[in-house]
């Protein structure tokens, strides 16, 4: 879902009060890139069966777990210059590409009901939305605007809603927290993205194949 003008607010202060933590961030990003750190106050552990503070309900069909996780206090407290950010070309600063990530497991389903519970291991609200992959086209490769998200036409739904299903607050899911949606899929090719303003070229992408 795209953010415009007073959600930047609410990203800089959600960011800012995410960095709050200080040295328990940077051991939230070690436990995201393969440790046994822990993270921010409510944070989710890697491989968690739910996140602290959100009680996941059973949700039907192919159940896909969706990881949304970040850098952290690398990046920086706000939309500013920071270790991990670069100016965009009209002057707005977005995480650089390889600082953000989105994965799935599993990543081939078959047709039919496939739900998706997404965690944001992070510490930076995001998003998971289904998106049609055209034929020969790899994800990471739509064409991004200068407010630094993708055109959202054909989406299918999204995990969006801190602690709950669907669509929710413009910003995201809140770190530490979880979101989930239920998805009719034909056979195809999906992209799995995180559409906050610069995310998808931060490296928020990933395919899921639904097969017959």
């Amino acid at each position: 879902m795209k953010a415009t003008g007073g959600h930047w607010m609410w990203l800089a202060a959600g960011a800012a009060a995410a960095l709050v933590v200080g040295t328990a961030s940077m051991a939230a990003l070690a436990g995201t890139m393969g440790g046994q750190g822990g993270g921010p106050p409510g944070s989710v552990r890697p491989g968690a069966a739910s996140g602290q503070g959100c009680q996941v309900p059973p949700l039907p069909g192919a159940v896909v777990k969706v990881d949304l996780t970040d850098m952290g206090a690398m990046m920086g407290a706000r939309h500013g210059p920071g270790p991990m950010t670069g100016p965009s070309q009209d002057g707005r600063f977005w995480p650089m590409p390889g600082m953000m990530r989105l994965s799935a497991t599993p990543s081939h389903v078959r047709q039919g009901t496939v739900s998706l519970r997404a965690y944001n291991t992070g510490a930076w609200p995001h998003e998971v939305m289904v998106m049609p992959l055209p034929p020969g086209q790899q994800p990471g490769r739509r064409p991004i605007g200068t407010d630094g998200a993708v055109a959202e036409r054909g989406s299918l739904g999204e995990a969006s809603r801190t602690c709950g299903a669907g669509a929710g607050h413009p910003m995201g899911i809140a770190p530490g927290r979880a979101g989930w949606t239920t998805l009719h899929l034909v056979p195809g090719r999906y992209e799995l993205i995180c559409n906050l303003p610069g995310h998808y070229a931060a490296g928020m992408h990933t395919e899921l194949d639904v097969t017959g």
